[in-house]
């Protein structure tokens, strides 16, 4: 019978303890706060519905930071992501929000650090061959330089934010190969672009990885939903707002990007 009751008594105490444990780390996950860093492929350029406050940085309450935020009511919502930023204006700008009781961090970038806004309008405008070759510059740059940037970038975030879960979003392949897409583009130069965007998503994926962070690949949820697909998330040239062309939609946001962050933080 003493045997009996000594093993019901600690019984008792471990479940109080793990009470206090599950509480306490309930109430910390609820105590944290959200911060999402980056450009514009994070502050939603393309998907509308911006906030004027931003400015040229055109942060969208359809961006999926915003609506992530929406549905989970962190503690603190810090939307600083900005349209055209660098890993440079990420360092520079953006690290202010960051501090020990930050619990998620989301960020994309990198892309601008290629110059992809370049190749993109190189390939619009020029021959074939120019198209590939700034392709082709493009992907020496990731090989080379970006790495560097990119460990920079992610020790920065750690640093100030050392509790944060840092979740790296990727980048999207722009074009579906053999697509619905009869003018524009030559599939020389899609698949060109496309194999850049691969270079560029496994660059990123390899230094979160060695980073210790989490990589968040949304080239699963686009595919079916590239330009030339029928059923795009992502906008083509758009010669009456530049700015837009090969960024998501609303749509790409809430579906192709929001469900991939979601999984992850």
């Amino acid at each position: 019978m003493r045997r009996t009751r000594i093993a019901a008594y600690v019984a008792s105490l471990l479940f109080a303890a793990t009470a206090v444990l599950t509480g306490a780390a309930t109430a910390q996950a609820a105590g944290t706060g959200y911060v999402a860093l980056g450009d514009s492929y994070s502050s939603g350029v393309g998907a509308g519905s911006y906030d004027s406050a931003s400015g040229s940085c055109k942060r969208s309450t359809k961006a999926y930071p915003a609506l992530w935020a929406a549905s989970h009511a962190p503690a603190s919502f810090n939307f600083v992501a900005c349209s055209g930023a660098v890993t440079g204006d990420v360092l520079n700008n953006q690290l202010g929000p960051l501090n020990s009781s930050t619990g998620l961090v989301s960020i994309s970038i990198g892309g601008n650090d290629a110059g992809f806004a370049d190749v993109m309008t190189t390939c619009v405008l020029y021959s074939e061959s120019t198209c590939v070759d700034r392709v082709n510059q493009a992907r020496a740059y990731v090989t080379s330089t970006l790495p560097a940037k990119l460990d920079s970038v992610y020790r920065a975030i750690k640093a100030k934010a050392p509790s944060a879960r840092v979740v790296v979003l990727g980048y999207p392949r722009f074009y579906q190969l053999g697509g619905s897409c009869i003018a524009g583009l030559s599939e020389t130069e899609r698949s060109a672009i496309n194999g850049a965007a691969d270079l560029l998503d496994t660059t990123i994926a390899g230094r979160v990885s060695a980073a210790g962070l989490t990589f968040g690949d949304v080239r699963t949820t686009f595919t079916g939903h590239e330009i030339c697909s029928g059923s795009s998330w992502l906008h083509s040239v758009n010669w009456t707002n530049i700015g837009e062309s090969y960024h998501p939609t609303a749509t790409g946001q809430s579906s192709g990007y929001l469900p991939v962050f979601a999984s992850k933080a």
